[in-house]
């Protein structure tokens, strides 16, 4: 899987360690937690977002590139996600990448791997509960809306993870954007467009249909 495939599914879709929490830590936590319980109680959620990336020191700004779109489905630990031309179909059990360019699909036992630090779509509102130390940060109103940023720092230091900013909408509870900062100095934002939350779901939506993509000439490894 390439990188920038990588990197963006880093935000599609963190934290207590064995620390002494500050004050200021423990309303983070109690925050994230909020969250985390809200979210996680939808049957299913339908998430559109755009995702941008900076790193000043490899000369690429804000708003030098169009964000690029996507857009996820995700129920219990299931997902299914549309991404740079890429589908990413997650059953429970198996991963399915999809790259309808090559018409080639690769299959793999289980989730990806997150043992690198990174945030994968069916980790979305649990990553937060071990690897980090975190802090309460600003209150802005973006758009016209509350949010509130919670900072989290990788406890191991070799991460590729240096910071990550989670923004909170204060009124409905919902994840509004998420913002990784890199050791390499990139800066990923993740934005959430539309939610929508207990849609109807056909039975074999997190499906794989071999037969449909063997009709269409793919190549499943």
């Amino acid at each position: 899987m390439n990188s920038m495939i990588k990197m963006g599914m880093l935000c599609v879709f963190l934290l207590t360690g064995n620390v002494v929490f500050s004050q200021n830590s423990k309303e983070a936590k109690a925050l994230l937690d909020e969250v985390s319980t809200k979210m996680s109680a939808y049957k299913n959620m339908f998430i559109d977002f755009s995702q941008t990336l900076v790193n000043e020191d490899a000369g690429i700004k804000y708003g030098d590139e169009p964000p690029i779109r996507g857009e996820i489905v995700i129920s219990g630990e299931k997902y299914q996600l549309e991404y740079l031309g890429n589908t990413f179909l997650y059953d429970g059990k198996k991963l399915h990448v999809i790259n309808h360019d090559e018409k080639e699909i690769a299959i793999t036992k289980g989730d990806l791997d997150a043992d690198d630090g990174f945030i994968y779509p069916s980790k979305l509102f649990t990553f937060y509960k071990e690897g980090y130390q975190f802090k309460m940060g600003k209150l802005q109103n973006i758009n016209g809306r509350n949010i509130q940023f919670v900072s989290l720092f990788p406890i191991d230091s070799s991460s590729e993870i240096v910071k990550v900013e989670l923004g909170i909408d204060a009124k409905t509870k919902h994840i509004y954007n998420l913002i990784q900062t890199g050791s390499n100095g990139s800066k990923t934002t993740f934005t959430i467009t539309k939610f929508k939350s207990n849609e109807v779901l056909s039975d074999s939506f997190f499906t794989f249909d071999k037969q449909k993509y063997l009709a269409k000439k793919y190549t499943i490894d």
